[in-house]
This record gives structure tokens, sequence and C-alpha cells, in this order.
């Protein structure tokens, strides 16, 4: 099959979405397929890329680490005309997931989209004040909804979010195909003792410490803060634990004060971000995994810690329901007494062989393989329902797609800049 995948974020940028369209192109051409990925230009990107399409982009005016491409291009689009795709699956709700059903609805080809995000828990970038979010949560349900209904087939990666879309009012088949990872970039059989132990020397940390390790972006949805303030607790029953947090993003001086204030800015190391081909060696570091986030769609960075053999303790959440098992990998918490508690058991029970070889074979159904799998069965069957009309509403793609796209985007903005006035009137 010849598949195309549209997405605003790709290697080498460090985040969810990059690293699973990245695997899914490399498994999809193991498997024998042509797989090209249109995407945005890059900082640091490779000069020569396999079937890697890159278009112009700027940072995103919001979250300035990502990157906002063309929202059509005409050279690209002819290009696209040529590859005689099967199938056009878009990893973004933005310009380049614009594009991407923009060629599809010219080519006559299905659209299968993945609805990575949950942006409700992202409103807080755009909007400052209460009555302004609420007006930006209604904008992103409606904009879901449109997107979603406008593909042939949506991917979530947990019942969570296939809940949270159906709540949207979302009437297209959503299949739950959860993300895969590259299992064996964690292993800790397949790295050196002697390399790890010079992180930790370069980091501060001695032989005899144990370490609570947070991996992911530094920002607010993330709620790092709370786990500051209960390793703040922690560190006065034990002073043989640290705090690791490897990540980069807006939070990050917030969080460097917050420890600082609490009295344990020498125990809380700041590892800063890390290239994605190096993160396996960070998770070897820990021995226990811990977050306070909400807003994951399926928490790919649990699952990387337990492919390292770590357990677990983390805020409950419904996309943890499937893989952290309480007593058997880890624990969840919804409050600062059990997130206490579960770290003591963890840390000090004498059972990490144990809760190791559980968080390894947790892990096994999220190879990148299977997930390969998954999403090729799902282009096959729509393959082989060639000939149906495509979902949705009936439109002109590149005119009447791009105008609901723009005019709602200036609406909510609209509304933001006539809050401001009112504000400052």
């Amino acid at each position: 099959m010849n598949i195309g995948l549209f997405t605003e974020t790709y290697y080498p940028e460090i985040n969810g979405v990059a690293n699973s369209v990245y695997m899914l192109k490399e498994e999809l051409e193991r498997m024998g397929h042509n797989a090209y990925v249109f995407t945005t230009t890059t900082p640091g990107a490779p000069k020569e890329e396999h079937n890697v399409f890159r278009v112009h982009s700027i940072p995103c005016a919001f979250l300035t680490e990502r990157r906002v491409g063309m929202f059509y291009s005409p050279k690209l689009a002819h290009l696209i005309k040529g590859l005689n795709l099967d199938v056009i699956h878009t990893h973004t709700e933005f310009s380049l997931g614009i594009f991407g059903r923009i060629m599809a609805r010219e080519l006559g080809i299905p659209v299968v989209h993945t609805y990575h995000t949950i942006y409700e828990d992202y409103t807080h970038y755009i909007a400052h004040f209460k009555a302004l979010d609420r007006k930006a949560k209604a904008f992103v349900r409606f904009y879901s909804r449109f997107c979603c209904n406008t593909a042939e087939r949506v991917i979530v990666p947990t019942g969570k979010v296939r809940q949270l879309l159906c709540g949207y009012r979302v009437s297209q088949n959503i299949e739950i195909i959860p993300t895969g990872i590259d299992l064996d970039k964690f292993r800790r059989e397949h790295y050196n003792e002697e390399e790890v132990e010079r992180i930790r020397e370069s980091l501060g940390i001695r032989k005899d410490e144990k370490v609570m390790l947070y991996v992911g972006r530094l920002s607010q949805e993330k709620n790092i803060a709370e786990i500051v303030d209960g390793y703040a607790r922690y560190a006065g029953m034990h002073e043989d634990v640290r705090l690791v947090i490897v990540g980069g993003g807006p939070e990050l001086e917030k969080l460097q004060e917050q420890a600082q204030e609490l009295g344990i800015g020498d125990r809380v190391v700041f590892a800063g971000a890390r290239p994605w081909d190096e993160i396996g060696r960070y998770y070897l570091l820990g021995d226990v995994f811990v977050s306070a986030s909400q807003s994951e769609t399926q928490g790919l960075t649990y699952i990387e810690a337990m492919a390292a053999g770590l357990p677990v303790v983390a805020k409950q959440d419904p996309c943890l329901d499937d893989v952290l098992k309480d007593g058997v990998n880890g624990y969840a918490f919804t409050n600062q007494e059990e997130f206490l508690c579960g770290l003591d058991r963890v840390l000090y029970h004498g059972r990490q062989q144990e809760y190791a070889k559980n968080s390894l074979e947790a892990v096994e159904p999220y190879s990148r393989k299977q997930f390969a799998r998954n999403v090729l069965a799902l282009y096959e069957e729509l393959k082989e329902e060639a000939g149906v009309s495509p979902a949705g509403e009936a439109m002109q793609p590149s005119q009447d797609y791009g105008r609901i796209y723009f005019h709602s985007f200036e609406e909510v903005r609209s509304g933001i800049h006539g809050s401001r006035k009112r504000k400052s009137g």
C-alpha cells in the first residue's frame, strides 16, 4: 500500500505524536509498504530523509516549542498526486491535517485520523480568564468533532479518549489502537551499567541514593508541582531519595523556584530535555517512575518506564486502567497520603524484582510491531471499502474546510482580544 502520513510534529522533535508517526512509518516500511510523511520544517532535522517532505513552518504562537506548517503547498500537492496513495492518515487537527484532508478529497481516497491530544487540557495557553476558557473549551469540542466526523475512521489510544469523543458527539467509527513504543529502546539489558552510572555521577546522584523519576514535558497540564510538593514531605522522611526531572518546558523556572521555596532545591535534579535517541538511558536512573498528570491520552512515558522495568506511582487516570495494576507493577493515587504510601511500598518493601518483572509483562501488548499491524489492518479494511462516499458534510474541501477552520478560529481569537480590551478598560 501507499500511505500518506500528515503530522505537524516529527523526528527529531521529542513528543508522543512525533514518536508515534516515526515508528509507524518505519514499521510499515519493514512490512513492505510505502509510507510518506508530510510534516513541518524543524530545526535539527536531518538533511537527507527517506520519503519525508517538509513544508515551511513557524513556531506556534501559544506553544513556541511546537511548529505550525503552511495550510496548502501547491508544489507538494502536485507531488502527492503522483504518489498513487491508497489512504491518508492525519495526526493533527491543524494545517497539515487540513492539507491531508484536502488532498484526500481531491484524490477520492479515505482519511484515517488519530486523535492524539485532549485539547481541553491546553486551553489555558490562550484563555487566561474563566469565561474565556469556557468559550475556548467549547470551540475545542466543536472543532474536534468536526475533524473526526470528516474522516472515514478515527483512531484513539484508549477507552478514555473514545468516551471523550463520544461526549463530543463524534458519529464516525472510533477504533481503539494503543500507540506502540520501541520496547527494546528501554530494556535495561541493552545498556552498559557503567554508562548509566556516569550519567548518575554527572547529575550528582550518589550510588546509595534511590531515584524518583519524572520524564516528560514541564508544563502546567502535567501537574508536576504536585509531585514536587509530595517529594518535599517525602524527602523529610527519607534522606536517601532524590527527585530527578528529565524534560524541558514553560514550567521549568516555576518548578525550580518551588523546589527552592520548599527547601529541597539541592535534592531535586533538573536534568533538562534530552535527545530522543538518548532518552532510554535516563529511564534507567530511576527506582520508581512518578507522575500526577491527568491530561494523558495514553500515558506513553508510563509505558516506557515499565519497559525499563520500573514500577509506576501515578495519579489515578482512566488511561492507565489497562496498564497500571495496584500492588502488581505500581500504585495509583488520588491524594498525597496515597502517593507517599505508594512510594514506600515500591522503594522499601523489598519487591523491586517482582515489580520489574510485572512491569515488563504489562507492556508486551504495546510493541511497535503490533501497533503497526493493527493500523495496517484498518487501512486494508478501508481499501476494501473503495467506492464508499467520503464521510462528513458535502463540501468543496479546498474552500469550505478552510473557511470553517479559519472562521471558527477567528471567533475564538476575537473573543480573547475583546475580553482583554474590556478587562483593561
